[in-house]
Order: structure tokens, then C-alpha cells, then sequence
């Protein structure tokens, strides 16, 4: 059975969204939701919930290289626990070392310097995001 997963990459000015089924095991790329102090539009937020009417929600856990958290994990953590406690969806975190730089590449890659605007960035990472959670086999399939 298929399963429909929103992801996150949270950050305090931009939060990157993607979409993914569990069947093909990828992610597609949504518009990202600005973000002050690291608050969304939370109507917004609730729009895109209800127009995916996801089964899972994937945050992406911002932590060090060596592992370590940094003051962003906590903050990630704390988005993560509000879309569990106002919508009532199920959450996950999903580790995103290095998902930042290698969206950045794809998106040199594909445009140049030009095409890499911070809103896409963050909808990447959102993507690499939860192609690496399925990847893990957190979907459970």
C-alpha cells in the first residue's frame, strides 16, 4: 500500500516542503513557506495538509557534522512537535546533514548561479529530504 508523506526543511526564514509516495520512493517539490523567527503562516501550513492529506509528515533534524545538535535542531524539534499537536498528523524526523549543499548542486547544475534562490534550496532539501527517509525504509515497506 502506498503511502503519501509531506516533508519539511525547516529553517527560520524559509521552510522547504516536498511530496513524495512511499510507491516510488521519491519526492517532488512544492513551494516553500517563508518563515519569521522561524514561525510559518500556519494557514498555510494547514492548507497544504489538507490539499496532500499526507499519512506521515518527515522534518528534516538540522545536527552537526559530528552528530551533535546545534540551537536550529532544537528549533526544527519544536516545529515538528507543533504540526503533531495542532493538526494531529503523525511526525517524524529524518537527519539532513548535508541536504542544503547538495540541493545547492543540483540546482547549479541545472541553472547556474541564477537559478538558486533560497525558496528552491529549501523545496530541494525538503526533497532530499524524504528520498533519504525512504531510502532508510522508515515507511515501513
Amino acid at each position: 500500500m502506498s503511502i503519501t508523506v509531506l516533508a519539511f526543511d525547516f529553517g527560520t526564514k524559509s521552510i522547504g516542503c516536498a511530496v513524495g509516495q512511499s510507491i516510488t520512493g521519491t519526492a517532488q517539490a512544492l513551494p516553500a513557506f517563508k518563515a519569521q523567527d522561524g514561525i510559518p503562516d500556519w494557514l498555510k501550513i494547514e492548507k497544504c495538509l489538507k490539499d496532500w492529506q499526507p499519512n506521515i509528515v518527515v522534518v528534516g533534524l538540522p545536527l552537526n557534522m559530528d552528530g551533535s545538535e546545534q540551537d536550529l535542531t532544537h528549533l526544527a524539534r519544536k516545529f515538528a512537535n507543533r504540526l503533531n499537536g495542532r493538526f494531529g498528523v503523525k511526525v517524524e524526523l529524518q537527519d539532513e546533514r548535508l541536504t542544503t549543499k547538495q540541493a545547492r548542486d543540483e540546482i547549479f547544475q541545472r541553472g547556474g548561479y541564477r537559478a538558486l534562490k533560497k525558496e528552491k534550496v529549501d523545496s530541494i532539501s525538503a526533497c532530499l529530504i524524504l528520498e533519504s527517509w525512504f531510502e532508510n525504509g522508515a515507511c515501513g515497506e
